[in-house]
């Protein structure tokens, strides 16, 4: 089965996407990284309106279609409470733009050194990032050990509650290693 068919329920069209961020605004930007701009934008489902991120591909970056699969591959197939979730994709007119779940608070480092958080909050959001790496190197008989080895506090989201949420595939260089379960 091809990725395109695999995956076809996640994919949205670039038309929504530009709606959601007027057409890739510079207002709408919430930050940049190896793999490009990511764009935050609203998107009409089920509940109502929902604010999403759009992560750009941008190939000036080194990153291409092996890297954007990979992490569609990686995170339709690892959920959890403590990890950003792939909503969707989309792949028309040579765009590649991964949706996942807005994190309003940003990331951890921007709050480390300040006294915005408790120590209580940098405990729990510690515990919650330690059980998400741990769902990552623990697999289950469907699921390949991912050794997520790029852990820092730029990697760690944190949404409107303060829960952390850590992205798997965010660095650049995809610093990702899979191994057979069954070693």
């Amino acid at each position: 089965m091809s990725h395109m068919e695999q995956f076809q329920h996640l994919k949205i069209q670039l038309g929504a996407i530009k709606l959601a961020t007027n057409n890739f605004s510079n207002k709408n930007c919430i930050g940049h990284g190896g793999f490009g701009r990511v764009y935050k934008g609203e998107v009409a489902n089920s509940k109502g309106e929902t604010m999403v991120a759009f992560k750009r591909l941008d190939r000036t970056f080194g990153q291409g279609d092996p890297e954007f699969w990979k992490e569609i591959m990686m995170l339709s197939f690892y959920r959890h409470e403590n990890i950003v979730s792939l909503l969707g994709y989309c792949d028309d007119y040579n765009e590649n733009i991964l949706m996942y779940e807005y994190t309003s608070k940003k990331s951890l480092d921007c709050y480390l050194g300040s006294d915005v958080l408790t120590w209580v909050q940098c405990l729990m959001i510690s515990v919650g990032a330690a059980r998400g790496l741990a769902y990552l190197h623990t697999p289950s008989e469907t699921q390949l050990r991912i050794l997520r080895r790029d852990i820092k506090s730029s990697n760690i989201l944190l949404d409107h509650n303060w829960n952390r949420r850590s992205q798997i595939l965010a660095s650049p260089n995809l610093p990702l290693q899979t191994i057979n379960s069954h070693n």
